[in-house]
């Protein structure tokens, strides 16, 4: 502090309990943090607190406690794990300087602004108009160095776990078990998914156990009964890292989804796939032919996927609203997210045409068989299987596509910040995917858009196994020499040291879970009320909604009559109008989407998308969770969610009477008496109302909702920072009385 400042209150440091293993690295008192752009009367004052985990920000003021937020148990509402730190910028209003730091770099100006650039898109402002000039450089310089580590094992997570397990030992108590979703690391995960889908002519082979075949590959995969494991051996020697052909999914026509990489000698290529693909079609029960899709020609690049994902970011977070306001829709397509999204969308839907409607079996083939080939298997088995719309089930499909199959993580989400060149959000791309579909069919997901977006946050909480590491293999040598450096025997249960993100009670309480519950789905295990008596509920084939597809009623074999100049914006076929025209001959493929559009949808069926140009949205939960100007107070999605929870609510409880008043079923466990309380521990976030009770939301509900905008983000206003012309490299505007004033 300087000499001579009155001294002012201190305040304790309310660090959660979880992290008592985490080590201070620097501080500084007397930090603002910035809340609002057009005033400073919500800023915060407080402590700001570099640690070997996060960005601590420690209000002076004991905070209001915000039901409109999800509580995170290992983070607090002003925390920021150091791997989400995408860019620290320092700032010096007075000399008109600022710099981006990079690890153990010097800083020869006194900073009087901090401004953090987060890769869940929030942007983070702190003054430092009172503290200690010499306090505020050491703390940028310890943030700067420790969010970037050199070494993978300096992550948070490998201290954090090997304290956890000393202490599990050392207090008797065992850790948290009883995991639902699969690793896919043992045969009797494939065993069972093997037998879940009917896959009758393929087998578990081990040939990579030890990872002595392919570094990239997991110990266990599944291949045809046909294929000796001498022949696999043999083809992978062409085959790049290794990569021998590998399934994925069986339909219960019996064809097959198989992915693998390119085969690098093309001498020897036509012999090796010839028999790859003879193998695969011996084990379809009609020996039905196999079709190649080569991603790596049909569909958008890393480089391309990681542009358009930074451009998108630019316009939804950093550039300010007021300044590109009318033509934003336009920049968001000229971003080409959508359009990137669209393509996958519409592959994957091709690959359905040919496992579903053409019984035929498809091989996706990349050149690495590690990015792409994951977006798009992933696509297609949640458009064709009901099981992986489930929590656990969506669960089980990123293990088995992503996590087991080699994508790399530690690379592509450059957790390091080592090499830009090779990272690219193809998960997040994924995720969107998938939010596209849940869009249209939002009663075919047992999962909500808030479990998708903490899915996306937890890729930068280095305290899971689940997005840290390139490979299977990789995980097993970091842990290998992990256990080494923290004295844990051989054999002890890698779950108890560094578990998978799965096991989601070490983030939130089981109330906060209950969030990620969709109230609208209609799984196969549903219960309705019929007449009085609870009945499993099933869809029937003919029922139909108009809320969530179908043509208008004026377009006729895809031409649009004249009477409804409105159609509906998810009519596919005057979208299609060009394609589905009756003076062109209709392909196999454009009948078999024509057909299946024109029927009513199967929740519990095949899900095609609709991946016209207009059908593709913006999630703007992801994109926008952090924007003030676009959060709508007491409006949104979530006023709709909040209904339909309660309405649940209600009926599970009305459920609850009935069976109680209708007495425990023949042979079953006795059910608590009619009079006993209803548990408190619901399936839905909001309970049902009292009929007493307002039929009004409540008052803290947002369209950010459970997240919270204030706080996040510096906007151009009286007192913000053009954080778009730092980004740009056009001229820099740095004291707040000259942006007052900027009109460039």
């Amino acid at each position: 502090m300087f000499s001579g400042k009155p001294i002012k209150p201190t305040f304790k440091c309310y660090l959660p309990p979880v992290q008592v293993w985490e080590i201070v690295v620097n501080e500084v008192n007397f930090v603002k943090k910035c809340i609002s752009a057009e005033s400073s009367q919500d800023d915060l004052w407080g402590k700001l607190i570099c640690t070997n985990f996060k960005v601590s920000f420690i209000p002076q003021d004991a905070p209001t406690k915000q039901k409109s937020k999800l509580s995170h148990l290992l983070l607090g509402e002003h925390d920021i794990p150091l791997t989400c730190l995408e860019q620290v910028v320092t700032v010096n209003d007075t000399k008109g300087k600022k710099k981006v730091l990079g690890s153990n770099q010097k800083l020869k100006f006194n900073p009087t602004e901090l401004i953090l650039y987060c890769k869940d898109l929030r942007i983070i402002r702190f003054c430092f108009d009172e503290a200690g000039p010499e306090s505020a450089k050491k703390v940028c310089l310890a943030i700067a160095h420790y969010s970037h580590p050199a070494d993978l094992h300096l992550l948070f997570g490998f201290e954090y776990q090997g304290r956890r397990y000393h202490e599990t030992k050392v207090n008797g108590s065992k850790p948290r078990g009883g995991f639902q979703t699969p690793n896919f690391d043992r045969p009797s995960d494939w065993d069972r998914e093997i037998k879940r889908t009917g896959a009758s002519e393929w087998r578990v082979c081990s040939i990579n156990e030890g990872f002595a075949i392919s570094s990239s590959l997991p110990e266990y995969i599944v291949v045809p009964v046909s294929l000796a494991d001498q022949d696999l051996k043999t083809y992978s020697i062409f085959l790049l890292d290794s990569r021998i052909p590998h399934w994925c999914w069986n339909h219960p026509n019996g064809s097959a989804l198989v992915r693998m990489a390119s085969i690098g000698d093309p001498i020897q290529q036509k012999k090796i796939e010839q028999r790859i693909f003879t193998a695969i079609t011996k084990s379809h029960p009609q020996r039905s032919e196999v079709i190649r899709s080569d991603l790596d020609k049909c569909l958008p690049n890393i480089q391309d996927i990681q542009s358009a994902f930074f451009r998108i970011r630019q316009i939804c977070v950093i550039d300010p609203f007021e300044e590109s306001d009318e033509r934003w829709l336009s920049s968001i397509e000229n971003s080409r997210w959508l359009e990137h999204i669209r393509a996958f969308l519409k592959h994957s839907a091709e690959i359905v045409y040919h496992l579903d409607g053409k019984n035929a079996s498809v091989i996706l083939q990349e050149e690495e068989d590690r990015d792409l080939n994951g977006v798009v298997s992933s696509l297609v088995q949640l458009m064709l299987d009901p099981h992986y719309r489930s929590i656990v089930g969506f669960q089980s499909l990123v293990q088995k596509e992503w996590v087991m199959a080699g994508h790399r993580f530690l690379d592509r989400c450059n957790h390091l910040k080592k090499n830009e060149k090779v990272e690219s959000p193809l998960f997040m791309l994924f995720l969107d995917c998938v939010w596209q579909m849940m869009n249209q069919y939002p009663a075919a997901f047992e999962f909500t858009e808030t479990y998708l977006t903490v899915l996306s946050d937890s890729m930068w909480i280095p305290l899971f196994s689940t997005f840290l590491f390139n490979s299977p293999k990789q995980r097993r040598k970091h842990l290998m020499d992990f256990t080494k450096n923290k004295a844990i025997p051989q054999g002890e249960d890698e779950a108890v040291y560094f578990p998978p993100v799965w096991d989601w009670s070490q983030q939130f309480s089981t109330k906060d879970q209950t969030l990620f519950n969709n109230p609208m789905y209609v799984g196969k295990g549903a219960a309705c009320v019929q007449n009085g008596e609870v009945k499993t509920f099933r869809r029937a084939k003919k029922s139909y909604s108009s809320t969530l597809r179908g043509p208008s009623a004026s377009v006729r074999n895809g031409v649009k009559g004249g009477e409804d100049p409105f159609p509906r914006r998810g009519s596919l076929m005057s979208e299609l109008r060009s394609d589905f025209s009756p003076m062109k001959d209709e392909s196999p493929s454009e009948r078999f989407f024509k057909d299946w559009f024109s029927r009513p949808a199967d929740q519990q069926g095949v899900l095609i998308p609709l991946f016209m140009p207009s059908h593709m949205a913006l999630w703007k939960l992801f994109f926008l969770r952090w924007v003030p100007e676009a959060c709508i107070p007491k409006g949104g999605s979530i006023t709709a969610y909040h209904k339909l929870s309660q309405l649940v609510d209600e009926i599970e409880i009305l459920q609850s009477h009935l069976r109680r008043y209708k007495g425990p079923s023949p042979g079953g466990t006795p059910l608590p008496s009619p009079s006993g309380p209803i548990s408190d521990q619901r399936r839905m976030y909001f309970k049902a109302s009292s009929p007493n009770d307002p039929p009004t939301p409540p008052d803290f509900l947002t369209s950010s909702f459970p997240f919270s905008p204030m706080g996040n983000l510096c906007r151009r206003g009286i007192h913000g920072t053009p954080i778009s012309k730092f980004l740009n490299g056009a001229r820099i505007w740095l004291s707040t009385e000259t942006l007052a004033n900027d009109t460039i």
